[in-house]
């Protein structure tokens, strides 16, 4: 995954039942660093959830990739399973009801993209 043109992060962990946990961490402390504070429930709560949907996904690792522009935050889990059929959509309103302005999942050569974009 590729991210021009903004600041961006990327961490790369062990598919297990504490990586969103552990990506939380990690989101919440780059975003405190860039300057944003206010928005650590729903930043939080996103990654979670979109971590714990790729961990679901059965991969052994899962990378989570964040980016800020404009005062918003990109947010992306990939569980590095291929082969998955296609992109499951039901994790989509429980990202909205969560905070994201904009959310998203489709199934590459790598497997599944879990998006959200939140604003910060």
């Amino acid at each position: 995954m590729q991210v021009r043109n903004r600041r961006a992060a990327n961490w790369s962990l062990e598919a297990a039942p504490w990586s969103a946990k552990k990506a939380c961490a990690h989101v919440l402390g780059r975003l405190h660093e860039w300057g944003y504070r206010e928005t650590d429930v729903a930043a939080a709560g996103l990654t979670e959830l979109l971590v714990r949907t790729a961990v679901a996904d059965g991969g052994r690792r899962v990378s989570v990739h964040l980016a800020d522009q404009n005062r918003q935050a990109l947010i992306v889990a990939l569980p590095h399973r291929p082969g998955l059929a296609a992109a499951d959509t039901a994790v989509l309103p429980e990202l909205t009801s969560l905070g994201a302005v904009s959310c998203g999942t489709d199934t590459a050569d790598d497997g599944r993209r879990l998006w959200a974009v939140l604003d910060l």
